[in-house]
């Protein structure tokens, strides 16, 4: 396992700075991170990627690709506004999603992840199957360019998403597993929720945090190393399901904090990973 970093691109962004910034910190691997729509249909940016994981020997391990729309990060409006669950969105985001299938291709990149959202609990729900239906024109767009669609963790509990794998029936569907997200969403034991859907993990974020503590907004994210996932225990049980791919540090605050946040998780991650 090797530990990464989040690189996040607009239309202005000075792509090369980013991806030096990255390998300054000692790191060569990376998800591409995406919520500006106009990135996705422009190719000269596509380039400017290709050309700076070059020059810095960086393997991009996924593209993440945001959506258009109101987005609301806690446990109400999240529920109306969040991924391919809104009717009123859905039609807009899935094809967002599918062009972001294709910038994926052009940075060569095999996995295209994204939030789908608070999906159904109750596999009777008449929109549970309309968000299958949805996730399902998506991954079919991935398959025409030979990519896997990862749903990342939070909005559901493991069982949520591993019925809805199950329900798919499709070979390149995987998972995205971001072990603070199913703290903060108050979903699941990260560790545990690999005894569910471990076999279909294909990456990871590097991310920590504490569950809520009120039934409206989300836990609180915090660094690596100072919440409630269990990173010795969790390393361990990726290495036992065979998991051998990358961690990509996620920290979602801004300013200085942020790249000493990073710095440390990175330290602790790889020692972790040399010693369990």
């Amino acid at each position: 396992m090797r530990v990464g970093c989040i690189v996040i691109i607009d239309e202005e962004a000075d792509i090369d700075a980013k991806f030096k910034e990255l390998t300054d910190m000692g790191m060569h691997s990376c998800q591409v991170v995406c919520w500006d729509r106009r990135v996705l249909k422009d190719q000269k940016k596509a380039d400017e990627v290709n050309e700076a994981a070059d020059k810095y020997h960086t393997d991009i391990t996924a593209f993440w690709c945001g959506w258009e729309g109101p987005c609301v990060w806690n446990l109400y409006e999240g529920q109306e506004t969040l991924g391919l669950v809104p009717v009123a969105y859905r039609f807009q985001r899935i094809q967002t999603l599918m062009e972001g299938s294709d910038f994926a291709k052009a940075i060569h990149t095999t996995d295209l992840v994204t939030h789908v959202g608070y999906m159904p609990e109750n596999p009777y729900d008449p929109n549970y199957h309309g968000v299958l239906a949805a996730v399902k024109k998506v991954a079919e767009k991935c398959k025409e360019n030979g990519q896997y669609f990862l749903f990342e963790t939070g909005q559901e509990t493991p069982t949520t998403l591993l019925r809805a794998i199950q329900d798919l029936g499709m070979d390149n569907i995987g998972v995205n597993l971001d072990p603070a997200n199913l703290i903060l969403y108050g979903k699941a034991n990260p560790v545990d929720a690999l005894d569910t859907i471990g076999k279909y993990v294909r990456n990871i974020h590097g991310k920590d945090g504490l569950y809520p503590v009120d039934g409206h907004d989300l836990g609180e994210e915090v660094p690596v190393g100072q919440g409630k996932v269990n990173f010795p225990l969790f390393i361990k049980r990726l290495k036992e399901i065979g998991y051998n791919g990358d961690i990509t540090i996620e920290r979602e605050i801004s300013g200085p904090e942020q790249k000493r946040d990073i710095l440390a998780a990175k330290s602790l991650l790889e020692k972790l990973i040399a010693e369990t």
